[in-house]
């Protein structure tokens, strides 16, 4: 039975890990290999790394580095950062990384999406909308870390992206990242509308119970979070954090007999 995923949601900047606050303000987190291992006892559902520098310095995927964190990892795990083309997503999948997800090359170039979707298959090819409520109303997509507005509407290109072949969809509220507040519902039910790819929603959640009423509302969906799993109490102390099988087994309203309530 298919049933939502808790995702932690890790930057990758100057080789270490950082979380940022509305795309901004790095503040650094730790050891990316050390933070595999943790959440490797933690047995999460999934890990997701984003290298924010590779697109904006132009620079190409870190290879050994993901190769550490793959080999590392006892998880499923998702790259993005750099990908422009379908000979580095093979390298990377060569890696032993399950899933690419692409951002700024996939707007830019949607017809990537599908060149890559053709050669692995859709469920292994990822595109991370980073969205910004507009003035007036309405969403934007932006790219290179949340400074170049595309004018592009994410409700509509998402069920473009569907039809190019993605096998999922991030969106990503530049609005609620790191603010610990909760996500935006309004955004995730338009997008959750118009797809029926899995969607992963990120940015926002505070607390266990953010997550919960994703769930809640929306079934089936990859629940992603950065400083909810590197930060601990109101002073944000970081200390890398999972819910347990019980925690979990809440959120999804599964009893202790393994049944949903």
């Amino acid at each position: 039975m298919l049933r939502p995923r808790i995702i932690p949601s890790l930057l990758l900047h100057d080789k270490g890990l950082v979380k940022t606050l509305n795309f901004k303000t790095p503040k650094y987190v730790g050891d990316p290999i050390n933070a595999v291992r943790i959440f490797n006892e933690k047995e999460v559902d999934e890990l997701a790394f984003f290298d924010i520098d590779a697109t904006v310095l132009n620079k190409e995927p870190d290879y050994i580095l993901i190769e550490k964190l793959a080999n590392q990892s006892r998880m499923p795990l998702c790259y993005g950062g750099g990908v422009k083309t379908v000979e580095q997503a093979q390298k990377i999948f060569g890696l032993g990384i399950e899933k690419i997800a692409l951002s700024s090359a996939g707007i830019q170039t949607p017809k990537l999406v599908t060149q890559i979707a053709d050669r692995v298959g859709s469920q292994s090819v990822i595109v991370v909308l980073d969205i910004k409520k507009k003035l007036l109303g309405g969403y934007e997509i932006y790219t290179h870390n949340g400074k170049k507005s595309t004018g592009i509407n994410p409700i509509k290109f998402a069920k473009e992206l569907e039809a190019l072949g993605a096998g999922e969809i991030i969106i990503n509220s530049i609005d609620q990242d790191g603010v610990m507040k909760g996500y935006d519902m309004n955004l995730i039910d338009k997008i959750a509308e118009t797809i029926s790819i899995p969607l992963t929603v990120l940015g926002g959640a505070g607390s266990l119970s953010d997550i919960e009423k994703v769930i809640e509302k929306n079934g089936v969906i990859g629940v992603a979070a950065g400083s909810l799993f590197v930060f601990k109490g109101p002073y944000k102390a970081v200390l890398i954090n999972y819910p347990t099988q019980i925690e979990k087994n809440k959120i999804f309203k599964i009893n202790n007999s393994g049944n949903t309530e």
